[in-house]
């Protein structure tokens, strides 16, 4: 079974907790990797990442626990072509507004006569015409996240989520914030009430359904609503926040101590704040 649909079989006992990679960086997606994480999503959308630059990454995860989840540009038909090719085996599609864009997405990842994936004898994805037959069993091994990221888009989950070949589900909440009207707010009371919502909805529907959160704060608020899958922030965001913190420590600790200018009268000191034991 492909690697993060068994995740996802397996969540009742250990909800799967991923990051995202956005370093574009094959070294730092390894150490990520071996940080722990479940899962991670190896991003294109949002990051200058390449073709090659794709199978580095994958080729870098591969030594890892870490299952790679490619989010592709968009969602076409080529861009998902090349990125099997690759090896990539599980993909996040962006930006699903419908049930028609959600069958294009699953049809992208499946040989014919199931859909329109380009025929390819000699790829990555088959261990270069190594594994026994690849053409006739790789669909059997995709897996498709749709990510909905507007209202829009969750008021069709239902049908969305009926697609043969959706695997899971997937909550964008910085787009959807934006969308509703709350740009950088996305932990807003309607944000968070809507997001509840279609988590309710694909549970009635048995549809895993996953979402990210910037701190461990936010992803136990989501993980208590009851996402099947988070992610925590991304390798370039905890390196960052880490960074800062460090500094911050460091330029705090230089700073020499202020002391309060002394009117001695009585065991006091007189400042600005009134009288102080010494």
């Amino acid at each position: 079974m492909n690697e993060f649909k068994q995740q996802l079989k397996n969540a009742g006992d250990h909800t799967p907790i991923g990051t995202w990679i956005m370093s574009a960086s094959p070294i730092v997606g390894e150490a990520m990797g071996y940080a722990g994480f479940d899962w991670g999503v190896v991003d294109m959308e949002h990051t200058p990442l390449d073709m090659m630059e794709i199978v580095h990454m994958l080729q870098a995860l591969s030594a890892t626990k870490l299952v790679p989840v490619v989010r592709v540009p968009w969602n076409d038909t080529v861009s998902i072509k090349r990125v099997l090719d690759a090896g990539a085996t599980t993909l996040l599609v962006p930006f699903i507004q419908n049930a028609d864009e959600a069958r294009a997405a699953v049809a992208a990842t499946r040989y014919p006569p199931a859909g329109r994936r380009g025929m390819a004898g000699m790829s990555r994805a088959s261990k270069f015409g190594t594994t026994p037959n690849y053409l006739t069993t790789a669909n059997q091994q995709m897996a498709v996240v749709v990510q909905l990221e507007t209202a829009e888009a969750i008021g069709q989950l239902e049908d969305i989520a009926r697609v043969d070949g959706v695997d899971a589900l997937f909550i964008g909440p910085g787009d959807l914030s934006a969308t509703m009207g709350y740009v950088g707010q996305l932990t807003h009371p309607e944000v968070l009430a809507l997001t509840a919502q279609a988590v309710a909805r694909a549970k009635a529907l048995g549809m895993p359904i996953g979402t990210v959160g910037g701190t461990p704060e936010v992803v136990a608020r989501y993980r208590a609503m009851g996402f099947d899958f988070v992610a925590i922030a991304s390798d370039l965001g905890l390196l960052m926040r880490s960074a800062q913190a460090a500094l911050a420590t460091l330029r705090n600790a230089g700073k020499p101590r202020s002391r309060p200018t002394t009117e001695a009268t009585d065991g006091c000191c007189r400042t600005a704040s009134g009288c102080q034991e010494l």
